[in-house]
């Protein structure tokens, strides 16, 4: 662990600092600038989310991305990989991403992509991600991110950051639903049973066979944490069951805040949040904003 890092935090401030800015890099998954990069790669569209991704570990087999990403179907993964390593390399494809993700912010953000607050967000974010970067055990999908470069640009580097923060995040996520018993399939209904994100969003991206779907909602409403009545939606059962995971990914996350201290915490939220709000309207419009 970095020497840095020499007292806890609490996970309310690190999950505040995170969520404040995690549209700012997720925005890069609907990035219409990074969609045509792929483009001139000759990536398949609908193939480029898993090549973009999971090109820092490499031209890793469909199974290597079934794992580490988790929640989508495994034949839509592996109808995607390896045929997008014989498009164009993983190394072409960090580039594309990030040289996407930086029209997209010039153009939603112009002049402040230099201005005092983006380089004083991007000096904390990197702060906590260099703590991360010192605790790569069992967070693959992160490790691999973390032995990218760093790029020079400030709002880059607090894009390249936030991605390593939300990766660590990710990955110490997994390792709970899979501690617990809990598929991917059946994590991702339940995500989408708390309505925070569009059910039929996730259902098209995550393309399970409408069968499978069902008999995961079956399953979790047998456990008593979904009901249908009036569409998918989380019990009281279910959303104390959300709550718990979430608070146990917290308290696996806060780590690297740790480095900031709970002021530090509060300082990013606060310059993080209007560019996570901005960046996010623009490409994420239908996503609920941190609160």
């Amino acid at each position: 662990m970095s020497s840095s890092v020499t007292q806890e935090i609490d996970p309310v401030f690190a999950r505040k600092a995170w969520a404040a800015l995690e549209p700012y890099h997720s925005g890069v998954y609907f990035s219409p600038e990074a969609q045509q990069k792929y483009q001139e790669l000759g990536a398949d569209p609908q193939h480029s989310y898993f090549a973009a991704r999971a090109a820092p570990m490499g031209p890793v087999p469909a199974e290597v991305v079934v794992s580490t990403f988790y929640n989508f179907c495994p034949d839509l993964v592996r109808r995607a990989v390896p045929a997008v390593w014989e498009a164009a390399s993983p190394q072409d494809y960090v580039q594309a991403r990030l040289s996407g993700m930086d029209a997209s912010l010039r153009r939603i953000l112009g002049d402040r992509v230099d201005g005092p607050e983006m380089r004083r967000a991007a000096e904390l974010a990197r702060t906590a991600a260099e703590a991360a970067a010192d605790m790569p055990e069992g967070r693959p999908l992160f490790a691999a991110h973390a032995a990218l470069p760093w790029p020079e640009e400030p709002h880059l580097v607090l894009w390249h950051a936030q991605t390593l923060l939300r990766e660590f995040r990710g990955d110490g996520h997994i390792a709970l639903l899979v501690a617990g018993g809990r598929s991917g399939l059946e994590a991702v209904v339940l995500h989408a049973a708390t309505g925070s994100v569009m059910l039929k969003f996730l259902r098209a991206s995550r393309a399970w066979p409408d069968a499978e779907w069902d008999a995961a909602v079956e399953r979790l409403r047998a456990e008593g944490l979904v009901s249908e009545d009036g569409g998918l939606a989380l019990t009281d059962k279910g959303a104390e069951h959300r709550a718990e995971l979430e608070a146990a990914t917290d308290r696996l996350s806060a780590a690297p805040y740790a480095a900031l201290g709970e002021e530090g915490c509060k300082e990013l939220r606060t310059l993080g949040k209007p560019l996570g709000k901005e960046v996010g309207a623009d490409l994420l419009p239908w996503m609920r904003p941190a609160e």
